[in-house]
């Protein structure tokens, strides 16, 4: 799985790419606490080249989730789809999850 963050004016962009799997997805989790250390307030994770999740993928969508809404910060999960929308569907999150179908569209919900 590999990371690349860019920044769109305030609201970082995280994107994954690979499988979010028991192996790595705990990166994600590092990623995500280290910004929250330098006071970064909007974040978009942006699963657009992610194939595959298990639970520890999940997990970890879910801690930072609920780590950023505690912290009254934004957070958007975007292009979710395939085998990990399937996923996320099953385990009935996609209300729990701040979900945008596009960057365009995330970019829209953190910067309300």
């Amino acid at each position: 799985m590999e990371l690349k963050i860019r920044k769109n004016g305030e609201v970082y962009i995280i994107d994954v790419n690979g499988e979010m799997d028991l192996y790595n997805s705990y990166k994600l989790k590092e990623l995500v606490m280290k910004m929250l250390e330098k006071n970064v307030k909007s974040f978009i994770i942006n699963l657009e080249q992610v194939d595959y999740i298990d639970s520890s993928g999940i997990g970890a969508l879910i801690y930072i989730c609920s780590t950023i809404k505690k912290m009254n910060l934004k957070l958007a999960i975007s292009n979710i789809h395939g085998s990990v929308k399937k996923v996320i569907e099953l385990t009935k999150l996609m209300g729990y999850f701040p979900i945008a179908n596009s960057i365009e569209e995330a970019l829209l919900m953190v910067n309300e």
